[in-house]
This record gives C-alpha cells, sequence and structure tokens, in this order.
C-alpha cells in the first residue's frame, strides 16, 4: 500500500526534477547561446560565452590591476576608470559585446544610436533589470518603467522647474558660506591650509539637498540622510560581490543593519511627513521646500495623478541619492582640474569677482557666467560622474541596421564618448574649455555626442539643479581661495557607483 502512495510522489518529484534541470539550462545554456548567434549573425563580434560567469573574471582582473596604481597627471583616464570596456572595443569594435553572467551586453559607441536608444520611440527599451540590493535604497524615479515611470515624472516635474528652483538659490548660497566659513577657520596665520575637497564638498551637496528637501526640518533631514548614506555604503558592499539568489535574506550582520537602517529611515520620513502635513494644513509651514512641494502635489492631483505617503518617502530617498554623490564628484574634479590649470583658475575668478566679492550671487548673473559654464561643461566631458548608462531590451527592436532581441543589456560608454578623437579632435584627452564657447551642440563634430544628464525622456529631472549648485559653488569658492594640489595628492580616478578621487582630493588652499 504504501509502494502505491509513494509512485506517485516519486513521479511528481522527477518530473519537476526534471523541468527544473530543462529550466536551468534554458537560462544558462540555450538561451545564452541562441542570442551569441542572433548577434554574430550580423556582424557583431565579442567575447565567447562562459556559463555562469560571462567575463567576470577579467573584468575584476583588469579593474583591480589598473586601479592598483596612480596614474600620471594628465586627463587621459579611459583606460584606467574603464579597462574591461576599452579593451573590449579595441578587439571586436565600437559596436561589440561581452558577457554580464548569462547576459550578452552589447557595449554600443556610436552617437546616433546612442541617441536613437535613448530616445526610445518604441518604448522597447528600459532599465537593465535591477539588482534587488539596489531597491533597498530607493524605489523612487530613476527605478520606475513605463506608466508609473510617466506619471511620477509628470508630478515630479513642477517641483524642479526654473522658476522654483531659483527660490532656492539662498539655500545653496547658505550652505556655500557655511563650508567657506569652514575652510577660512582651518587656515594658518598665512592663509593656507591642506584640505581634502572630496568629503568637504560631498558634505556640502548633502546639506544642500537636506535643506532643499526639508526647508526648516533640515537638521533632522540631514540625520536622516546620514543614515541613507551608511545604507548606501553597505549596498554597494554587497554589490561588489557575487550575487547569490536570497542571500539578502540571510541574517548575517551587515544584511541585518541594512535591514535596520532601512527601518529607521523609512519611519523617520514618515513622521516628518506626518508632521509637515499638519504644520502645512495649520498654515505654520511653508512649502517652497521639495517636501512641501511633493505633499501639495498629493492634494492637489486627483485620481492616477496622485503620489502615494510611500511614493512621497521614496522620492526623498531618491532625491539624495542621485544628487548628492553625483555633483560633489563633478565639483570635486573641477577643482583637481582648475589647480593643474591655474591660467583657467585665473579666468574663472576674474568672471567670479565681477560683481565683487561681498555681494551675493543671483540668478542672473549665475546665468551670464561663460567662463564658469565652459569650465563646468568641459570638467564634465573629461570626468563625468556617471561612466556609463545602461538600457535592456525587453522586445525585439531595431537600431539602425542592427536588428536586437529581447533579453540583450546595453552599454553606452559616455566616458568613452567623451574622449574619442573622432568626436572631439586630436586634443580630446586635453583640458580645453574653449571649446564649448560657442555652446554644447558646437563643441563637438557631432552635436549629439554630449549628454552628461542623458538624452530624450529621461534627462535627469535634476539638470538644472545640478547646474545652479555647481556655478553657485564654484564661483563662491573662486571668490575666496585661491589653491593648488598639495604634495600629496596622488592622480587616480576610479568609479564606485560616481567618478571618484581613490586617495582622496588633497588641495592647498590660500584665503584671498
Amino acid at each position: 500500500m504504501d509502494d502505491i502512495v509513494l509512485f506517485p510522489l516519486l513521479i511528481a518529484f522527477l518530473g519537476l526534477l526534471f523541468y527544473g534541470v530543462l529550466r536551468g539550462l534554458q537560462s544558462i545554456w540555450w538561451k545564452p547561446k541562441l542570442l551569441q548567434r542572433h548577434l554574430k549573425k550580423q556582424g557583431i563580434m565579442g567575447t565567447t560565452y562562459r556559463p555562469l560567469i560571462g567575463d567576470m573574471k577579467e573584468y575584476v582582473k583588469l579593474i583591480t590591476e589598473a586601479w592598483s596604481k596612480p596614474m600620471t597627471l594628465d586627463h587621459k583616464i579611459v583606460s584606467r576608470v574603464d579597462p574591461f570596456t576599452l579593451k573590449n572595443m579595441q578587439k571586436y569594435g565600437e559596436i561589440s559585446m561581452f558577457w554580464s553572467g548569462t547576459s550578452p551586453r552589447l557595449i554600443i559607441k556610436d552617437p546616433k544610436l546612442v541617441i536613437e536608444v535613448l530616445s526610445n520611440k518604441r518604448g522597447h527599451f528600459g532599465k537593465p533589470p535591477l539588482n534587488p540590493n539596489i531597491l533597498i535604497i530607493t524605489r523612487g524615479l530613476t527605478t520606475l518603467e513605463g506608466y508609473t515611470w510617466a506619471r511620477r515624472r509628470r508630478i515630479l516635474n513642477p517641483a524642479f522647474h526654473l522658476e522654483r528652483l531659483k527660490g532656492m538659490l539662498p539655500v545653496f548660497s547658505s550652505s556655500c558660506s557655511s563650508m567657506i566659513e569652514r575652510w577660512q577657520n582651518m587656515t594658518n596665520l598665512e592663509g593656507k591650509c591642506d584640505i581634502d575637497v572630496w568629503p568637504e564638498l560631498q558634505k556640502f551637496t548633502a546639506d544642500v539637498i537636506s535643506e532643499s528637501a526639508f526647508g526648516s526640518n533640515y537638521e533632522e533631514g540631514k540625520h536622516i540622510f546620514e543614515l541613507l548614506r551608511e545604507l548606501v555604503i553597505l549596498v554597494i558592499e554587497a554589490m561588489q560581490t557575487l550575487y547569490l539568489p536570497g542571500f539578502r535574506f540571510i541574517p548575517t550582520k551587515k544584511n541585518q543593519r541594512r535591514k535596520k537602517l532601512d527601518r529607521e529611515v523609512r519611519s523617520m520620513l514618515r513622521d516628518l511627513i506626518q508632521r509637515k502635513k499638519h504644520s502645512m494644513r495649520l498654515g505654520q509651514s511653508r512649502n517652497d521646500d521639495l517636501l512641501g512641494q511633493l505633499l501639495q502635489s498629493i492634494t492637489e492631483n486627483n485620481g492616477d495623478d496622485q503620489m502615494t505617503e510611500e511614493d512621497v518617502v521614496e522620492e526623498c530617498k531618491q532625491f539624495y541619492v542621485a544628487g548628492h554623490e553625483t555633483t560633489s564628484s563633478w565639483l570635486t574634479w573641477t577643482m583637481i582640474v582648475l589647480a593643474i590649470h591655474p591660467d583657467w583658475q585665473e579666468k574663472a575668478r576674474k568672471e567670479a569677482l565681477q560683481i565683487g566679492q561681498e555681494q551675493e550671487l543671483d540668478y542672473r548673473t549665475i546665468a551670464n557666467f561663460k567662463i564658469i559654464n565652459m569650465i563646468l561643461h568641459e570638467v564634465l566631458r573629461l570626468y563625468p560622474p556617471v561612466i556609463a548608462l545602461y538600457q535592456h531590451t525587453y522586445k525585439e527592436t531595431k537600431i539602425g541596421d542592427i536588428t536586437l532581441p529581447a533579453g540583450v543589456d546595453l552599454t553606452l560608454p559616455i566616458l568613452l564618448l567623451n574622449h574619442d578623437p573622432e568626436i572631439w579632435g586630436d586634443d580630446a584627452g586635453e583640458f580645453k574649455p574653449e571649446r564649448f564657447s560657442e555652446g554644447v551642440y558646437r563643441a563637438s563634430k557631432d552635436q549629439l555626442a554630449f549628454f552628461p544628464f542623458s538624452w530624450g525622456p529621461r534627462t535627469c529631472i535634476g539638470q538644472n539643479f545640478a547646474m545652479l549648485e555647481a556655478k553657485m559653488a564654484l564661483a563662491n569658492i573662486l571668490r575666496h581661495f585661491s589653491w593648488e594640489l598639495s604634495p600629496s595628492y596622488v592622480h587616480a580616478p576610479y568609479t564606485v557607483m560616481t567618478l571618484q578621487p581613490q586617495h582622496g582630493a588633497q588641495i592647498t588652499l590660500h584665503q584671498l
């Protein structure tokens, strides 16, 4: 009798086991080989598929070797920052492929095809499937797709309208003044000091975002973002190891700390939102900070255009993550570059001082900066905070003459495009801000080759915010200090989500 009962169970078990093996073979072998064959038929060359690991071993080997030693003091940083992509393209061409685990990844270094992908007119491209670890940081705008993304973007757009951003300039100025005062207090009797400006500028951008997001609740917002910063560091650590499905649920010390930080951040944001709502109802709080504007959108919009409280929590987290590291990276490399090129530092200082050192900068003045604008764009070209954009095909689609099946990842290498002599000329590796003297579209041989804030419908919503913040900060620093590289500075750009100085950004400041 027992045998009669057990036999069907055994058959069912074997059937499930066989189905699992087939599914495993499908994802690990048949599907990758089919995609590889499809791309190679179209003349796209690249590395040979290795089951499961793909090209991860070679990628880690190249960046470990590149990042183990500093480089000479110049701006030709591609071979150090992104050696794997560079080597792959040198070997297989500007449209080539490699393997990220079981997924083929197509590198596209043709500006016209890149713009076609980012324009996404057919709606077949989207963000690659996200590592689950990243979603603990934020499920805000940049992680959304399709209708959900379009609806959220429509709601958020007014908060980043230029007219509203003009009202935030006093916040930028106040945070910058605090940083400058701190630096002045660090100088010796000769008005000189050595300082690592990388953590200093990170603090400045965090202060700007905290006050822009939370206004009068700035100190509480600042504490929330300190916790969120710790969470980001722990998530980056997790993402730098081999991803194992389900590992994040194992109660290791770091996994538990990540969960605790996430709970604390969410709880504090919810409390702050409730108090902000109450004070707004009583007319006791202005709504010109980001949180106030988001909460106002909840009351003003109905139906599909209404955000939930959890949506607001995620967008507050998103605002910090997206705006903090990128702008601090941009300003840090600007100070390093101007230390290397004191002639341009002096030109920029003269422009910043035109209206008088004691007079507060306003929007009209900042908008009229020409030299500072050229310098900031040239630094963005040479040292883009985000070195590549990533997309994924969710349906079969066509770009140029290439037919892409569903399931292909795409790498759009901003850094390599920005350093390409065919686009920027033989002096592509040199710092020449004058190339932007007639604007972005006339700076290169290809009008569409420069897109530091992405392109098309998903152009960064915070572009104007970042540009105003960077101009305000740089102009104020120039009006109070001159600087050169400290003897302890080591030129070693590398990436940890954004392009960063691996060993810090040591500068010798001289108070004016």
